[in-house]
């Protein structure tokens, strides 16, 4: 290859396109951001730090990359604009210097159950187009080794309006690879009917043990008993296959009762209609135990769990059908993929070489591509995310990471630094939201905000090297060097939870006590089988209390207060003082505005365009009728409760007038995990993760367990609230609760009485119990990876 001979001897003067090398922020107000002024140099990796609550994410996602994404839906036609999310622009006065955001984020995947690690990556496309090439025998073209698509054939007489209409004969078909019997998920659900009703029993005696069937119920029970259709007297045992048939399947049909026209329909298509198709997440506890007690999911027999159509698994390439493919373990199918040579689909191959070498490189081998995306963990999700971005060619992109070492073990986070730096030495700027020192330490900028969180946050405390965030004497860099000592006294089982041939996932025939009454931490590396060995292997019945990383769920209307159940006393106390109906004091029931419905903001819809979200005149943003706000506790009115934060509350409800016990205890539990800066009507929408986390903790503290079980709580917590959380998982403990922690951190495993060691490696390479012991035996042999790092975080 030949270049072109350079002519000049010395550097040019600075180009003025050279020039823009700071992203410029100024008078950011975001959320709880206060006026924030900051530039970030381009091209280098800057580390966002502060306290949970603190603003980072508002400051980097909310402000940064949503005028960035913003600016970007803008170039496109009002058209497409049209089928893409609206986003309003960020309170900011000036953003100077933006480029194109890329955010790999730790929502969640969708919990969809046709959605798989393989299909949210694109590997199932490619290997699908590998097979529908050299797969033996050949059953027809990608589509036909899809479980999401089903096998469709029709024929008729189609009318062609071309000059002269003409009705012409056609056939259609398409192969797909779904299962007809389970539709592509795996799984079946077969109902329990005992669970449903009492067959010794008559509708007129009540035979139905569904929540809230009552026998007076018009639209349920009675619409059984009184249509015509069965003998309410006759006990269902004695129905004749007839009447068995009208009662569980018969379609919807019109009947009259009492001369109201109603709809009758079979229990069991009405059942599957009224619970089954809601998110079981969002039922009511009752309710949701009943759905647990009535459905039961098992593997599809048809498919045997592999989603595809009997034509699909026939079909082979080196006796490996495309099922046996997507439940190898990734790093072994890699291995497959690279020993097969065929000139006919080198690029296929290549790309899905590359995809899959990723998922090695970035720490996720051990998992499969038939893998449920809803499973992952939000770590693993991240990380998921990034595959697409390890190959590309772009550069001066920024990337924007919300801490990419979630769920990672030490071991572990050197691999993901390396990654984050190999994307800034293309050229790109990286901006990372983070909390461990280990990812701190890789930063060319560190941008420290607090001092404090929600409202004593919002401000830049520091912004310099990692050596000036050391000597700053902020949060952040005085807790920098924090490490935990071990352990020198633990406490005494009380007991043990014996686990006995555990195989759920990859775990191999485990046997292991778990001691109770101590504070337990089962680790190892991501994927060696710590969630597989506690939440596959402790039954969630009564006495355990399972806290895990799931999202919480709820909308803009959902606050603090609400979700905690906090705001029932509070309503009750206000009616007692007032004589008035609790309901009054409810923004989403008769107290709320009549203009905004309780919103406190009217929104305006404006098509393409972001919506605009005003003030409510009538109410001032307060939520509630200006009558309603007449009522006082204490001289207080319900909105001025709801904005205060959770510490005052606490205080104006701990004593005098508004002294309320049922409150104040719930407002103690907030205090204890942290919360206490937090105001009781912050909708939930804003919190951050860290927050949500020690939100959905504090409302478990009032359940009745003896087994606490909490995955990976230092999830979004500052180094500074690590000390907080192990005085409070030390206080479960003293008061004769059992704690098993899933973690990651060195401080919480310092800490514990008894370690549970998982590995040595992941996936296949993993699910065995490599050390059982304390803290201080684990530093002393150093006989795992975990022992090992642990050693070097204590400094022995």
């Amino acid at each position: 290859m030949s270049m072109a001979p350079r002519t000049d001897t010395q550097s040019p003067a600075l180009h003025a396109a050279d020039s823009h090398d700071l992203i410029r922020v100024h008078g950011a107000r975001e959320n709880n951001l206060k006026d924030v002024s900051i530039e970030i140099p381009k091209r280098r990796l800057t580390v966002f730090t502060g306290v949970s609550g603190s603003g980072k994410s508002s400051l980097v996602f909310d402000t940064i990359a949503a005028e960035s994404q913003r600016l970007i839906n803008e170039t496109y036609s009002a058209f497409v604009q049209g089928f893409m999310p609206t986003l309003a622009r960020p309170e900011v006065d000036v953003l100077d210097g933006l480029t194109t955001a890329i955010i790999v984020d730790q929502q969640r995947m969708g919990a969809d159950p046709r959605s798989t690690v393989g299909t949210a990556t694109d590997a199932n496309a490619m290997l699908r187009i590998l097979f529908s090439r050299l797969g033996k025998p050949h059953i027809g073209p990608p589509s036909a080794y899809a479980f999401n698509v089903p096998s469709v054939r029709a024929s008729g007489a189609i009318t062609v309006e071309r000059g002269a209409k003409k009705a012409v004969k056609a056939t259609f078909n398409r192969t797909g690879g779904m299962c007809t019997r389970c539709e592509g998920r795996g799984t079946v659900s077969d109902i329990d009917l005992t669970q449903l009703y009492d067959d010794s029993k008559s509708l007129a005696e009540g035979a139905f043990t569904i929540p809230g069937w009552k026998s007076d119920s018009f639209w349920t029970v009675r619409v059984y008993a009184e249509s015509g259709l069965l003998d309410p007297n006759k006990p269902i045992r004695k129905y004749t296959e007839k009447e068995m048939q009208d009662f569980l399947h018969r379609e919807p049909t019109k009947v009259k009762v009492e001369g109201v026209n109603l709809t009758y329909e079979g229990l069991i298509p009405k059942i599957q209609k009224s619970f089954l198709s809601k998110d079981k997440e969002a039922m009511q506890p009752h309710i949701r135990a009943f759905v647990e007690r009535a459905v039961t999911f098992t593997t599809c027999p048809e498919c045997d769990g592999t989603r595809l159509s009997e034509g699909a698994r026939s079909s082979k390439i080196k006796r490996i059908s495309i099922a046996d493919a997507c439940a190898m373990q990734i790093s072994d199918l890699a291995e497959w993929v690279r020993g097969l040579k065929e000139p006919s689909v080198a690029p296929l191959l290549a790309a899905l070489r590359h995809t899959l070498e990723s998922f090695v490189e970035i720490g996720l081998g051990y998992l499969s591509l038939e893998r449920p995306s809803g499973t992952l963990s939000g770590g693993e999700a991240q990380r998921v995310k990034m595959i697409r971005h390890l190959g590309s060619s772009l550069t001066d992109v920024t990337y924007v990471f919300d801490e990419p070492t979630i769920g990672l073990h030490p071991h572990d986070i050197q691999r993901m630094n390396n990654l984050l730096l190999r994307l800034r030495d293309k050229g790109n700027t990286v901006l990372v939201v983070e909390h461990k020192p280990e990812a701190i330490a890789i930063a060319d900028h560190v941008v420290d905000l607090g001092p404090g969180a929600g409202t004593g946050g919002g401000t830049v405390c520091f912004e310099g090297t990692l050596e000036g965030l050391r000597a700053s004497g902020t949060v952040t860099g005085r807790h920098l060097d924090d490490r935990a000592a071990v352990k020198e006294t633990v406490r005494k089982p009380t007991g043990a939870l014996e686990i006995r041939g555990a195989t759920a996932n990859n775990l191999q025939n485990v046997d292991v006590d778990i001691p109770l009454g101590v504070l337990t931490v089962v680790t190892g590396v991501a994927g060696s089988g710590k969630s597989s060995l506690v939440h596959g292997s402790i039954p969630a019945g009564e006495g355990v209390v399972s806290i895990d990383q799931g999202a919480i769920k709820g909308s803009r209307r959902s606050n603090p207060a609400t979700y905690t159940g906090l705001l029932d006393p509070i309503r009750k106390a206000f009616a007692k003082a007032n004589g008035v109906k609790p309901a009054l004091f409810s923004a989403n029931s008769e107290g709320a505005c009549p203009t905004c419905n309780g919103a406190g903001v009217i929104y305006t819809d404006l098509a393409m365009m972001a919506g605009v979200a005003s003030p409510c005149e009538e109410c001032e943003g307060k939520r509630f009728q200006a009558s309603v706000l007449e009522y006082h506790l204490a001289g207080r009115d319900i909105s001025e409760v709801l904005a205060m934060s959770v510490t005052e509350a606490e205080e104006f409800f701990g004593a005098g007038e508004a002294h309320t016990p049922a409150a104040h205890k719930i407002l103690e539990r907030l205090a204890d995990v942290g919360l206490g800066y937090l105001t009781l009507g912050q909708p939930l929408t804003t919190l951050s993760g860290g927050e949500r986390q020690r939100l959905k903790l504090a409302t478990h503290m009032a359940e009745k367990g003896g087994v606490y079980v909490l995955d990976e709580p230092t999830t979004g917590l500052h180094l500074a609230d690590v000390e907080h959380l192990l005085g409070l998982l030390d206080r479960l403990v003293d008061s004769g609760k059992s704690v098993i922690v899933i973690e990651h951190h060195q401080a919480v495993m310092a800490h514990a009485d008894w370690i549970v060691d998982l590995g040595p490696g992941a996936g296949h390479d993993g699910g065995r119990i490599v050390f059982e012991g304390t803290p201080a035996d684990l530093v002393a042999a150093r006989s795992t990876l975990t022992g090992e790092h642990l050693a070097a975080y204590v400094g022995t």
